[in-house]
């Protein structure tokens, strides 16, 4: 749900950017009060793990679409909200930024999309109500899915409502909204699953983390240095090797979006977009997950090469692997300063 500015008015990509800044500053303030030595360095290999996830994209089954995990409920569940609320937002603004995923004047639409709606409804009022005070593997698979599904439905919706107030774009509100809703039912269902069994390991092998984030307090001087090398390492494997699987169908937007008007894009051709894009272009050197394209590039070159890799499977990307390791690598230690900045305010 990665929105293009093309979908946003400037308008609206104004009040988000002020809605998702206010949400920072109150996030950077909760979590002063519950920061430790241990939540610092799990801030950012979540942050690492998270974005090489969302590199994966997985086809769903008679569709012609795909979706990728948005990781925010399992932020939530490990981080507590407010800490998962600041790193999704540190992973949403390397994407637009560096990868130019996600467009710049809906990064505030995006991060509230992504971020507020699953840190702060789906995690409070349906997570932590159906795990409870005692979390067992049953209730940590019911909470982890029904969260999951529920966080993608209301941000799903809320693209849409961002784009019927924004009044850029000519999609019909009922058609749209009847297009994204079930495709990101099939999404939501397999998050759910994903960070159902991920939250089972983290519970087997260190339930200390998850009991103390659920009251809000602090994981102290229990080491996790097991869960942290682990999730670093599933980081480096997913954003080096395994985003080579990813599927290529459309995503679950540009899918919705194509069904309307046959285009899995959409353009927008006034100043203040142009503006946003001439920066994002001039920003992110690996667009797209990939090495920039040059114009000496030659067609007939490149369907050569592809041609000869046809065969391969999965075929070796080079661009990828760097995108996922460079990307996962800016968000750690990103994530990580945040926290530790935050730390280190608190104790003044």
């Amino acid at each position: 749900m990665h929105m293009a500015d093309a979908l946003i008015s400037p308008a609206v990509g104004g009040t988000l950017w002020a809605a998702t800044a206010f949400l920072a500053s109150y996030a950077a303030k909760k979590v002063q009060n519950d920061m430790d030595e241990q939540k610092v360095p799990l801030m950012g290999v979540l942050g690492a793990f998270v974005f090489a996830s969302q590199m994966i994209n997985f086809t769903i089954p008679g569709t012609g679409s795909s979706g990728h995990i948005g990781g925010v409920v399992l932020l939530a569940i490990l981080l507590g909200p407010h800490a998962a609320f600041l790193t999704i937002a540190s992973i949403l603004t390397v994407q637009a930024l560096f990868f130019a995923d996600g467009g710049l004047l809906a990064l505030g639409c995006n991060i509230f999309n992504m971020g507020f709606i699953p840190c702060y409804i789906a995690y409070p009022f349906i997570y932590k109500p159906l795990v409870g005070t005692t979390p067992s593997q049953r209730r940590i698979m019911l909470g982890s899915v029904i969260a999951a599904v529920a966080g993608l439905q209301l941000g799903a919706f809320s693209v849409v409502l961002e784009t019927l107030f924004s009044g850029i774009s000519a999609l019909p509100f009922s058609t749209f909204v009847l297009l994204m809703q079930p495709i990101h039912l099939a999404i939501g269902l397999i998050e759910g699953i994903i960070t159902a069994v991920v939250i089972g390991f983290i519970f087997q092998e260190a339930p200390h983390i998850i009991q103390p984030t659920a009251l809000n307090q602090p994981l102290g001087p229990t080491s996790i240095k097991k869960v942290i090398i682990v999730l670093f390492v599933l980081a480096l494997i997913t954003g080096g090797a395994l985003s080579w699987f990813a599927s290529s169908n459309p995503d679950g937007l540009e899918w919705s979006i194509s069904g309307i008007n046959g285009e899995e894009e959409l353009q927008a051709t006034d100043e203040v977009h142009g503006f946003f894009a001439e920066i994002q272009e001039k920003i992110a050197f690996l667009p797209d997950y990939n090495f920039k394209t040059t114009p000496a590039s030659h067609p007939a070159a490149v369907e050569e090469t592809e041609a000869t890799t046809e065969a391969v499977w999965p075929t070796v990307d080079t661009g990828t692997s760097v995108a996922g390791l460079v990307g996962s690598l800016i968000t750690l230690i990103l994530a990580y300063f945040i926290g530790k900045g935050l730390q280190v305010a608190a104790k003044r």
